[in-house]
């Protein structure tokens, strides 16, 4: 590694939204901001819209055309680039499709993947950009590292682009492991049972997520409603947090006769520690998740998980041990989970293992690895 006497090293970090909602937005700004800490490099940030507070990190607004739609994903490419070879950097990190890069963070699937396979649509002129942009990247042989969030993602791009497999390495997200901390458990969880109604003796089982539809939020319900059904003498209630058609979720909670056990608590932008200190277990049965980083946040505060084998996080969840991963669409089987679950001494077992699991991706763990691979390529340079 260089020493803090050599000139720095410029690094580029490439993302159309930084800092903002959603997980690849916070994974680039987190790591950037601890890169920033590296007397070795000089952070900048290529991006279009950015939200942060570092006085350490040089930003740089990278346009996009919007119109027409197949011109956002090239033009913002395209810009990139050219403000990359402007400013001279060392060494580009792409958290998303550019030209050029020598590495590429992979937050998603390949492009045709997720609209033929996941969407279920066919390919539009955007699309077909999009695609032919991220083709590019992998296949620009000065592009050394591709790092998909899970195997799950890393599988789709081995069948997407064999000849890149060499180049493939997982590199999870990271988790703030002082803000989950299942030591502050008590206190924080009392306020939060306290202020959606729940008794200290519920059993809360808790789902977040964007988009309640590929989330699988119906079959949670529905698994909820089964526990209920088979054990009728224990209190299991269910905490929903984030958006999504809520007239429609409430309908089917109606439906399966558990309404008053259902409670929606909306977006929620701070204090989701509290929440999940709050729950006993937490429940994700996406149809299909790149990686999921709420369930690593679960783990990190000592909840037992049950996921559906199309999360990426299923990477660190060990059946029986530290969780369980059902099928997205058996609502009986995850129900049945929640029931081992009221087993307070499994509960409790499991969740202990979830925390040592999530100590182990810390972002400071993050941090070192993606240093290492920034290193490397320097060093070869």
């Amino acid at each position: 590694m260089p020493s803090p006497a050599c000139p720095k090293k410029k690094i580029a970090v490439v993302i159309p939204k930084y800092g903002l909602a959603g997980g690849a937005e916070r994974f680039a700004a987190i790591l950037a901001e601890r890169l920033a800490e590296n007397p070795a490099y000089e952070i900048h940030v290529l991006a279009n819209r950015w939200a942060s507070s570092s006085t350490v990190i040089f930003f740089h607004h990278i346009p996009i055309i919007t119109f027409p739609r197949f011109l956002t994903t090239i033009s913002f490419a395209w810009f990139a680039n050219r403000t990359v070879a402007k400013l001279g950097c060392d060494l580009v990190h792409a958290h998303d499709r550019i030209l050029h890069a020598d590495l590429f963070s992979m937050h998603g699937v390949p492009h045709r993947f997720w609209i033929r396979e996941i969407r279920r649509k066919q390919m539009s002129l955007f699309d077909r950009v999009t695609a032919w942009v991220e083709a590019r990247l992998i296949n620009d042989p000065h592009c050394r590292w591709l790092l998909p969030v899970s195997t799950l993602a890393q599988e789709q791009y081995c069948r997407e682009f064999p000849e890149a497999r060499e180049r493939l390495q997982v590199i999870h997200p990271g988790i703030d492991l002082e803000r989950f901390n299942p030591l502050r458990r008590q206190e924080r969880g009392e306020n939060i049972r306290k202020k959606f109604g729940f008794a200290a003796s519920d059993f809360i089982v808790l789902f977040v997520g964007m988009n309640f539809e590929l989330k699988g939020l119906r079959t949670t319900i529905a698994a909820v409603a089964h526990a209920q059904k088979k054990s009728p003498n224990q209190k299991i209630k269910l905490l929903v947090v984030g958006k999504g058609n809520q007239q429609k979720f409430r309908r089917l909670s109606s439906e399966l006769t558990i309404q008053e056990s259902v409670i929606f608590a909306g977006v929620l932008t701070e204090g989701m520690e509290d929440i999940y200190a709050a729950a006993d277990t937490y429940a994700l049965l996406s149809d299909f998740d790149t990686f999921g980083m709420t369930v690593l946040e679960a783990m990190a505060a000592g909840l037992p998980v049950i996921i559906s084998p199309s999360v990426g996080a299923k990477d660190l969840v060990t059946e029986g041990i530290n969780g369980y991963i059902v099928e997205q669409n058996d609502d009986t089987a995850a129900g049945d989970k929640i029931i081992f679950l009221l087993d307070k001494q499994r509960r409790n077992s499991m969740g202990q293992a979830a925390l040592l699991v999530a100590e182990q991706h810390s972002w400071d763990n993050v941090t070192k690895k993606i240093s290492q691979l920034y290193d490397e390529i320097l060093t070869s340079q």
